[in-house]
């Protein structure tokens, strides 16, 4: 039988999403979980490898198991098993068929910035600080260059191991919120990296250290030396991954917002 589940995780303390020999994994924790569930070793396919530090909402993974569980006992022992920086939403049987990378149609991607001149205290490592001040309608007309299908070599990591670099970006939307600043982030795949490389962008420009068509030079480079800094992890959360209808999969999209603090 095949399963699919949906997890929510703070990825504050983990190395990412992929098992190492010897750093703490996302996915070592969620696959011992499942194995004491099923009684018998369980291997773990995820929607999207996130990177260490990356939060995530609603991240999806499918296993196929011998074990005979309810999906109410799937969701309650392997929460059971689980530390407190993970837990599962949702779990429930899916055709054979269904792959949870293969068969998404899209992910969204939520950055969120708190932009002012002190650090953040009970909100470090859940938002990426910048003590300049962000002029967002510079950063939203940047933006707009991006949006598209387009070779994205210049926004993906170094060590990037995607055959292709062609993505669709289907929106990019930058707004305020008091002292904090959220760029939403839809496409059909990511490259490893390549939010963080467009909020880098972003930045640089609502600092106004670049105009906003250099994220279109950016982007005609095809060279990631010509994209500037790579910005924090901290404050990005993968929120969700949509899927066909006939996937049967719940939506559990959530909105990743915070209080105006001004």
């Amino acid at each position: 039988m095949r399963i699919a589940a949906i997890l929510e995780y703070d990825g504050s303390n983990f190395s990412g999403w992929q098992r190492q020999d010897k750093a703490r994994s996302i996915q070592a924790v969620v696959e011992e979980a499942l194995s004491r569930v099923a009684d018998e070793p369980i291997q773990v396919t995820v929607a999207g490898r996130t990177d260490a530090g990356v939060h995530a909402a609603a991240q999806v993974i499918h296993f196929d198991t011998g074990a005979a569980r309810s999906a109410y006992s799937w969701v309650r022992g392997a929460n059971s098993h689980l530390p407190a920086d993970v837990v599962f939403l949702w779990a429930g049987p899916v055709e054979d068929g269904f792959h949870a990378r293969y068969s998404a149609t899209g992910r969204h991607y939520h950055y969120v910035i708190l932009n002012r001149p002190a650090r953040p205290t009970y909100l470090a490592r859940r938002v990426t600080h910048d003590y300049r001040p962000l002029d967002t309608d510079r950063m939203q007309q940047g933006a707009r260059f991006l949006v598209g299908e387009h070779d994205f070599t210049s926004f993906r990591a170094a060590e990037c191991q995607a055959k292709n670099p062609v993505r669709e970006l289907r929106s990019l939307e930058v707004a305020r919120q008091g002292e904090f600043i959220h760029v939403r982030v839809h496409a059909n795949a990511f490259l490893q990296h390549m939010v963080r490389n467009i909020a880098g962008v972003l930045m640089a420009i609502g600092a106004g250290e670049q105009e906003p068509e250099w994220a279109k030079q950016v982007l005609a480079a095809r060279d990631r030396k010509a994209g500037g800094i790579t910005a924090d992890a901290d404050g990005l959360y993968l929120v969700s991954v949509t899927y066909p209808a006939s996937a049967g999969l719940p939506d559990l999209a959530h909105a990743v917002s915070f209080p105006d603090m001004n």
